[in-house]
């Protein structure tokens, strides 16, 4: 349930968190159809586009049309990884995007034609889908783009348990560096499920072609074997929807990425939660049918950002049946991670503190450390206070601090018993991961605010709105985090961890009894805020118009120990105009990243 501060700002950032991509386990074997002699002769792994079923069933919601296009086709990889390295050096120059191909011993890199990968979230016009109504017109033709990383299980049961890339492509404007990945004997899912807009179609019959694109087929040597799958479309009202729209709503809120971190928990734990303040719904999923695509996600679709393809793929539902890989079909699809599954339903493990307070003389060891830096400020906008704080100007924002490492920050917290704040350690581990050293590094705070209700780790971070000359002006009030993983900011740093836990705040910033919390911020990811919240974002209603930058400043106190101390500022202009009640904001781009 919303609170009332956050009831009306469907419009606002809400927290991001990681994407997790939907996977299940395909035991049945793939024959895949044989490159012509054109591709045969690209170096690199036997990629094959496949369809998992020939029909599916879609639902348009009469409360919020469309079609979620799922129909089930997929990417497969045999002999050897589908592999990208994608970077830039900094926000003055483009991304680059690489082939890794790999050969025994042997490593290859091939790079992509420039200016083709734009950003970081996938391949670029990678598919095209058509699709025509029951006599056969033309009622929809469009491209879509293509996440390797949305892994969606194994075709052969001889490969790997687990696929080695991470779950999702980031979205984050201000990514650095990513890797992609369909694993050798995996298949990815090709659909970019909320990445992509729904489209209208009308209840009734069609026939869809699945194809890879003709660019792609030739960098990549892909068969020109389109897919043909059977489309019903069926239109449904939340009406009616297991004890009317209310409790259909409830029910899929409790469990949709759209309600944030607090809804992923009620779904395993039915305590309440007030994480809703960093994952506020912008907008409800319909309740989805077993056999639909159009379900929710884990832990995904915060704020401006949809939610990655849906954790069941309606395909993969189908118990045992005689789709396109013959009678075998696949196996139950049942809930839950296990070998070769991961199906987007898991809760992220909290991480468990030391058992007891570290005792002994502190000490900062010379081993690896991490290393904090800030992004620029996005996700920019002005709001008045609501009903909260009426008569008030606020300037919002999402930020981020990352770690670029080459070593985790691991920071504990414990109670004494009948006091408020917790005791806060940071540690240190040799290059074989054994605990070397800590030293006190502040304390932790119990946050009780609806949105909150977690341990907040102190002085963090520190957020500042500077004038035109670039001294400050306005202070944020918000200076203590909950630490989590929630955004891939540069995967291809040293020690980079491509599965990192602690990726959802239920689980990693303890409860209000809790004696003790661990909280870490792993190598390449960072930790996304938004000031959604009044008294957190900048107070803005009497400063005059102009020109100001917003300061992310990373371990204002140096409490923390890292290697590098002069990384942790970053600035991001912004231009105010307005009056007051109406005040307005332009953000210009910050180099070559133009997102607001």
């Amino acid at each position: 349930m919303m609170t009332r501060s956050q009831q009306g700002r469907t419009n606002r950032l809400t927290r991001p968190s990681i994407a997790v991509a939907a996977a299940v386990a395909v035991t049945a074997g793939v024959v895949a159809a044989a490159p012509d002699a054109k591709t045969a002769a690209v170096a690199g792994p036997k990629l094959s586009l496949i369809a998992a079923s020939t029909s599916v069933t879609l639902d348009s919601w009469k409360e919020e049309p469309g079609v979620y296009l799922d129909l089930g086709t997929y990417l497969t990889s045999e002999k050897g990884a589908f592999e990208f390295k994608v970077t830039r050096k900094s926000y003055k120059d483009p991304v680059v995007a690489s082939q890794i191909i790999r050969s025994g011993k042997k490593t290859t890199t091939k790079a992509l034609p420039a200016g083709l990968v734009k950003d970081f979230t996938g391949l670029p016009d990678f598919m095209e889908v058509s699709v025509v109504d029951a006599a056969g017109k033309p009622v929809l033709k469009k491209t879509e783009n293509f996440c390797p990383n949305n892994a969606s299980g194994r075709v052969r049961p001889d490969a790997p348990a687990n696929s080695k890339y991470p779950q999702s492509c980031p979205v984050n404007p201000f990514t650095l560096g990513s890797v992609w990945g369909v694993e050798n004997g995996w298949a990815a899912n090709t659909y970019a499920g909320y990445y992509s807009a729904p489209v209208q179609l009308a209840a009734g019959t069609y026939t869809a072609k699945v194809s890879v694109t003709k660019k792609y087929r030739g960098l990549f040597g892909i068969a020109n074997k389109p897919q043909s799958v059977k489309v019903t479309v069926r239109e449904r009202s939340w009406e009616g929807q297991e004890g009317g729209s209310g409790g259909a709503a409830a029910k899929v809120a409790s469990s949709s990425p759209h309600a944030g971190h607090a809804g992923h928990q009620a779904a395993a734990d039915p305590a309440p939660s007030g994480h809703a303040g960093h994952g506020a719904p912008a907008r409800t999923d319909a309740p989805a049918a077993a056999t639909t695509g159009a379900g929710a996600t884990f832990n995904v679709g915060h704020g401006p950002y949809p939610p990655a393809p849906p954790a069941l793929p309606w395909a993969l539902k189908k118990q045992a049946g005689k789709g396109a890989f013959g009678a075998q079909g696949f196996s139950a699809a049942r809930v839950g991670d296990r070998a070769g599954q991961t199906d987007g339903s898991r809760q992220a493990p909290g991480a468990q503190p030391n058992a007891k307070r570290p005792t002994g003389k502190a000490a900062v060891p010379n081993v690896p450390k991490p290393d904090l830096r800030s992004l620029p400020a996005y996700g920019i906008t002005v709001s008045d206070g609501y009903e909260d704080v009426p008569g008030k100007d606020y300037l919002a924002f999402s930020a981020n601090v990352w770690n670029a490492g080459p070593a985790k920050l691991v920071v504990d917290g414990f109670r004494s018993p009948g006091k408020e704040l917790m005791d806060a350690y940071q540690y240190f581990y040799d290059a074989k991961g054994k605990q070397v050293g800590y030293t006190p590094t502040g304390t932790m705070e119990w946050d009780p605010r609806p949105g909150h209700e977690h341990w907040h780790f102190t002085d963090f971070a520190s957020y500042r709105l500077l004038k035109a000359d670039k001294k400050e002006t306005v202070r944020s009030g918000k200076e203590a985090f909950c630490l989590a993983n929630t955004d891939a900011v540069d995967y291809t740093v040293k020690n980079a961890n491509w599965h990192p836990g602690n990726t959802d705040l239920s689980t990693a910033c303890g409860q209000e009894n809790s004696i003790s919390v661990r909280e870490v911020l792993d190598i390449g990811s960072g930790d996304t805020y938004t000031q959604d919240l009044p008294g957190q974002s900048f107070d803005i209603t009497d400063l005059p118009n102009g020109t100001y930058y917003i300061q992310v400043l990373a371990n204002p106190e140096n409490r923390l120990k890292e290697t590098n101390h002069k990384n942790n500022s970053a600035l991001r202009k912004v231009v105010l105009g307005g009056k007051k009640g109406a005040r307005t904001v332009k953000v210009p781009a910050h180099h070559l990243v133009n997102a607001n």
